[in-house]
């Protein structure tokens, strides 16, 4: 049974996907503290040729709370979202196919963030024809007080894991002998170097999964979702 753990990612860049394509099961973080550094609420598409951030406003709250405590604001503006997608991509090749994806996805009415971004996954997941079953970590019956290593261990334990796939960028946080000496093989996923057309301008890597959908056909998209090694 093949694992991975990741904090919930308001639309976020291919990698995401690819990993949760790889694994049997995804666990997504529901109990975890919220961050404005993160990119929790918030990602890069492409607009007139360079990167430019979206974001969904949030409600004033606690910097402490967990993400499933934060709300979205009331005056989050999803049609002026949508326009900007719309208005940025309206030439792109697939446009027509990921726009009512995007649209149904924009106006869901959830207003607690992380149940808007869990929707979103599930509707990207299904659009990409991708099957991994998918666990909100505060499900799992484990030790909420563990910390980084001892936590993933304790999830993946209680998801009957004998391999745990993480991000190439926790390869100096995690030991593959402590993983080892709890029966768990510990790999790392690193997305290959993805290149496409965009509009015939110079390329801009790794923004949100909506510039790679409007560029790239679903039989495209189920190739570039392999594009990775497991180290």
């Amino acid at each position: 049974m093949k694992t991975a753990i990741m904090q919930p990612y308001f639309l976020p860049y291919i990698g995401y996907w690819q990993l949760i394509n790889a694994v049997d099961v995804f666990i997504i973080y529901d109990n975890i503290q919220y961050t404005k550094k993160g990119w929790f609420n918030r990602n890069r598409f492409l607009q007139n040729g360079k990167d430019a951030l979206f974001s969904i406003p949030l409600k004033k709250d606690s910097d402490y709370s967990n993400v499933n405590e934060r709300f979205i604001s009331q005056e989050f503006n999803k049609a002026k979202l949508i326009a900007q997608f719309k208005n940025a991509y309206v030439k792109a090749p697939y446009v027509k196919e990921v726009m009512p994806i995007l649209e149904e996805i924009i106006n869901c009415n959830e207003d607690n963030l992380f149940k808007y971004i869990y929707n979103s996954v599930q509707k990207i997941c299904e659009y990409l024809d991708i099957d991994t079953k998918i666990i909100i970590s505060s499900e799992l019956k484990i030790d909420n007080n563990l910390k980084a290593g001892k936590k993933v261990l304790a999830l993946c334990k209680a998801t009957e894991s004998n391999i745990y796939i993480n991000t190439i960028g926790g390869i100096e946080l995690y030991d593959k002998q402590e993983f080892a000496q709890n029966g768990i093989d510990l790999k790392f996923i690193k997305s290959k170097n993805i290149e496409y057309k965009q509009f015939g301008n110079e390329f801009v890597p790794w923004l949100s999964i909506v510039d790679i959908l409007m560029f790239n056909s679903k039989e495209e998209m189920q190739k570039i979702l392999k594009e990775y090694e497991l180290l």
